[in-house]
Order: C-alpha cells, then sequence, then structure tokens
C-alpha cells in the first residue's frame, strides 16, 4: 500500500463520516450504554512514511498515570477552548507529548468517532508523518513511542477479540499484541476501524 491509496481511501472515508454511525467500545458489548453526556476528544493516528515500509507511531503511557496507567495509546487528548478543529487538537496534543511538530505531519482525513466507556467521544484524525520527524516525549505522560509496521496491523489474522471482567461484567474488546507491546481498547478499536478503509477495499 502506498501513499496515493491511503489519501484516496481515508478521503472517501472521511466523506461518509457524516451518513455512518460512531463506533466505540459498545460494538462488541451491545448492553453498554454511552454516557449522553460525552466529553470530546482527538488523536493523531500518525503514519509514518518510511523508505522500506508504512509504520504506525504509537505510545505506551507511563505508569502512574490516573488515566489508563501503562496503556497503549495514539498521541492526543481533550479538545480545548483554544483548539479550532479536531485536527488542531490532536497535532497540539502530539506536540505536548511526544515532540512531534505539525510541520511533519500531513493530515489527510479521519476515520470514524469513536465513544468510549469512560464517556468520551474521540475524532481519530489520521495523518502522513515525515520520517524524518524528532521527537522529545513528555516523560510524565509518555513512558515509550514505538512504531509498528503497517501492514501487520492490517493483517486481520493479527486481530483478537479478547475479554474482561470489569466490576462484575465480561466486556470484550480488540487486540492486537506486538512483541512486548498489548495493542488493546479504544485505540485497537481504531485501528480496527483504519484496517476496514484500507484493507477492506483493495484492488
Amino acid at each position: 500500500m502506498n501513499r496515493t491509496q491511503i489519501t484516496d481511501r481515508i478521503g472517501n472515508a472521511a466523506r461518509e463520516i457524516g451518513v455512518r454511525s460512531s463506533r466505540g467500545d459498545h460494538d462488541l458489548n451491545p448492553g453498554m450504554v454511552p454516557l449522553s453526556e460525552l466529553r470530546q476528544a482527538a488523536v493523531l493516528v500518525p503514519v509514518v512514511e518510511r523508505a522500506d515500509a508504512l509504520t504506525l507511531m504509537l505510545t505506551q503511557r507511563t505508569d502512574h498515570l490516573n488515566d489508563h496507567p501503562g496503556q497503549i495509546s495514539f498521541p492526543g487528548g481533550r479538545i480545548e477552548a483554544a483548539d479550532t478543529s479536531p485536527e488542531d487538537a490532536a497535532l497540539r496534543e502530539a506536540e505536548e507529548e511526544v515532540g512531534l511538530i505539525r510541520d511533519h505531519v500531513e493530515v489527510i482525513g479521519r476515520l470514524d468517532q469513536y465513544v468510549t466507556r469512560t464517556g468520551f467521544s474521540v475524532t481519530p484524525v489520521v495523518g502522513l508523518v515525515n520520517p524524518a520527524y524528532t521527537i522529545q516525549p513528555d516523560p510524565f505522560e509518555v513512558a515509550e513511542v514505538f512504531e509498528v509496521p503497517l501492514a501487520f496491523l492490517l493483517d486481520p489474522a493479527n486481530h483478537r477479540r479478547d475479554s474482561r471482567i470489569y466490576k462484575g461484567t465480561k466486556r470484550e474488546f480488540y487486540a492486537m499484541p506486538y512483541g512486548e507491546y498489548y495493542i488493546w481498547g479504544a485505540t485497537a478499536g481504531m485501528i480496527r476501524n483504519l484496517y476496514d478503509v484500507l484493507a477492506t477495499n483493495e484492488d
């Protein structure tokens, strides 16, 4: 898959977002009812244009954070009043969390809105990242920044449906383990959306 294919398919998907329902943790848990008052957030889905293969940049959160400690995630966070758009919020958060300046990112579109059990409505913003980027992770929030081959994440053989008991109730979620990294939950759900857009329509 090359940049033209990705750009075209993400662009087509973005144009269809208005006629599709949002995705979320409730997709695999039909009894889960999203909160009525959702907080707006945005994440950057950074596709790095390596010479040999495309990769996806991810972060591992530090263990001491109150929200999702130690989990794998995309750079992102709440949309603030000063942000002009979800794209602006995603780029700002990427700068703050990992030091990825926006000059190295070409935004090409959005994926479906993703609603989390914890009450966030997340806009995933897809961007192509120049591999010459430099990073300076915020040590308070980010324990590690790493890349996973996009081909690995677009292979359905690497997609699992796992489950855990949360407050006495079984919760199912997507998971995509990669080496020592356990990619799961909302992050894996958004990657599954990326897979639906990029892989299921291949010529």
